[in-house]
């Protein structure tokens, strides 16, 4: 095999086209041999090899810098610079991340896992290298899916200021997570249609010089368009049209379902894992289609991922004008949720609490400012949600429990969760963020309330004395742990609280704690630094009331495990307990 041979970005230099394009079938082997087994994102992988062999063979990396737009399809850069073994040996299986890793080497150059920002880096590379007056081709990586951020727009206009050498290679599979939206995509077809020929051609309308390459699965046509661009002394487009999941049927057929996809079968391609049960995509999908059938003004909004709230194909089909999904534009979703809500409609937008983070000057200035009653459903807003150091959703309780007229509200359980979501929905009084729990679907048989206009009214669901427990959203199940491990040691029974609202803190019931209890306990699934609990020790502040805070230091943790982190952060009810005992 042609790849036991390749350490490094050299070693294909030797190759000619056929032995090169061997090496691409090995390639798909490696990637086939991990996705398989570990899952991961298998349609933008296997529908780059060629492109990525072809810049490694023209180019010279790491002088000439590659940065790819989310990394989603960096795994055969990683092969061909020194990672293979992470792909073709089982037991080095997590020796990488998912995502370009400067750590790993020397020829990433930053750790990116969010959408639409590969422009704007390169162009920051293409300006360091002018300003020390070096030399070596900038190439950004970005596939037209991400072409719809703002960002990526914001580095597309500014690109042809530097008036010096920087790539943008176009990857145009015709393809985002799910599919494309929104009218640029009109254009991208249409000069994949003409051969790049068309007279109307977006690159060109922001001053970039321009190259077409219509099979982008071909090594020897992408060779002769990088040879043709190395070195060129002005930005310019390269834009190649790839088959995303090329070299695997059912990756080709079901684009969607293979962006992707968990551990499976090579031969049949059924998962290994087929899960089942109860979830709240599935579930949301499912309460969301019984609103818009009653009620036209229902609308969902997603930002390219649909399925995170269950919108698979067939639902959208089925919800028609009153499912929405704007592509990659996060900020745009939240803006149009404030316009459709001050409009007499009744919009949900959904997405992972990492892409939030996108979004804070529309919550802010957009929804919050006008108050207007739209509804946020934040996904994985948990440590149990994703692991990936770019995909962390652990800081949105600082970040939006903090804008004024927000209402954030942390579910404890399945029913809760619905009842705060139907609530949210026909409300008109204010803008609500919910958490979706994370830590599975956990069923209560107790009645949840179903009006939480009374803002910040807590919910005592055991009375005690002496200690109290304030456990908020995903951690209120480690908060009836440490109830009853206390009553087990101690024959006391403390005082078990379900806060629900986020962004406020119920300051009668507080009080009352005063005269009957000496400690607060306080949990939440989120970093302390500016979070729930530091709200309730603020509180306490000038009292003899002894507070203590639990949940997660701030710091980016990458590829964790739950009970790891839980216990490294004192999180467990055992060690809760001997904190405070």
């Amino acid at each position: 095999m042609y790849i036991e041979k390749i350490n490094s970005p050299a070693d294909i230099k030797a190759l000619n086209t056929e032995q090169l394009n061997t090496l691409a079938t090995e390639i798909r082997l490696g990637l086939m041999n991990r996705l398989s087994k570990r899952g991961g994102h298998f349609g933008p992988n296997f529908g780059f090899v060629e492109a990525t062999i072809a810049l490694h063979y023209i180019f010279d990396s790491p002088k000439d810098k590659f940065v790819f737009d989310v990394s989603h399809q960096c795994y055969t850069h990683k092969m061909l610079t020194g990672r293979k073994e992470a792909f073709f040996s089982d037991e080095h299986f997590s020796d990488i991340s998912g995502y370009t890793n400067p750590e790993e080497s020397e020829h990433d150059f930053f750790n990116v896992g969010h959408t639409s920002t590969s422009v704007s880096l390169a162009c920051g590379l293409a300006k360091g290298r002018d300003l020390k007056g070096e030399t070596g081709n900038v190439i950004a990586i970005i596939g037209d899916g991400s072409l719809s951020g703002g960002e990526a727009l914001e580095g597309l206009d500014f690109a042809s200021e530097l008036e010096s050498n920087f790539i943008i290679l176009v990857n145009d599979n015709d393809m985002s997570i799910a599919e494309n939206h929104g009218g640029l995509y009109k254009n991208l077809k249409a000069l994949r249609d003409s051969k790049g020929k068309c007279e109307c051609n977006l690159f060109k309308a922001m001053g970039l010089d321009y190259f077409y390459v219509d099979k982008g699965n071909d090594i020897e046509e992408l060779i002769s368009a990088f040879r043709k661009v190395k070195d060129i002394d002005h930005p310019t487009v390269v834009h190649i049209n790839t088959i995303k999941g090329k070299g695997y049927e059912p990756a080709e057929t079901h684009k969607e379902e293979w962006h992707w996809h968990m551990p499976f079968d090579p031969e049949t391609g059924n998962d290994f894992y087929t899960g089942g049960g109860e979830n709240y995509g599935d579930m949301t999908c499912d309460f969301l289609m019984k609103k818009m059938k009653t009620d036209k003004k229902v609308v969902a909004i997603t930002a390219a991922v649909p399925t995170n709230i269950g919108f698979n194909e067939d639902k959208r089909k089925a919800a028609g004008k009153q499912f929405v999904d704007v592509g990659i534009a996060e900020e745009h979703a939240v803006a149009m949720a404030s316009g459709i809500a001050k409009a007499g409609g009744k919009p949900v937008f959904a997405t992972h609490s990492s892409f939030f983070q996108r979004t804070y000057d529309q919550i802010s200035q957009d929804l919050c400012i006008n108050n207007n009653p739209a509804t946020l459903l934040v996904n994985t807003a948990s440590v149990y949600g994703m692991h990936d150091i770019t995909h962390l959703g652990i800081y949105d309780i600082p970040m939006m429990s903090n804008i004024p007229n927000l209402v954030y509200l942390a579910p404890t359980n399945c029913e809760e969760y619905f009842a705060m979501l139907d609530w949210s929905i026909e409300q008109d009084m204010y803008p609500v963020a919910i958490r979706i729990p994370c830590n599975g679907v956990i069923h209560s048989d107790k009645p949840v309330d179903t009006d939480y206009s009374i803002l910040n009214k807590y919910k005592t669901t055991q009375q005690g004395t002496e200690i109290a427990i304030i456990a908020l959203g995903d951690f209120y199940q480690i908060g009836e742990e440490l109830a009853e491990l206390i009553s087990k040691k101690t024959g006391k029974i403390p005082t078990l609280i379900n806060p629900r609202y986020i962004t406020g803190i119920d300051m009668e019931l507080l009080e009352h704690l005063k005269s009957s209890h000496s400690t607060v306990v306080t949990l939440e699934d989120g970093i302390l630094n500016g979070g729930f609990g530091e709200k309730i020790t603020r509180f306490y502040g000038t009292s003899e009331m002894k507070v203590y805070n639990y949940g997660l230091k701030k710091e980016f943790i990458d590829r964790y495990a739950v009970e790891d982190v839980l216990r490294d952060n004192h999180l467990t009810s055992e060690q809760i307990y001997s904190d405070i005992f």
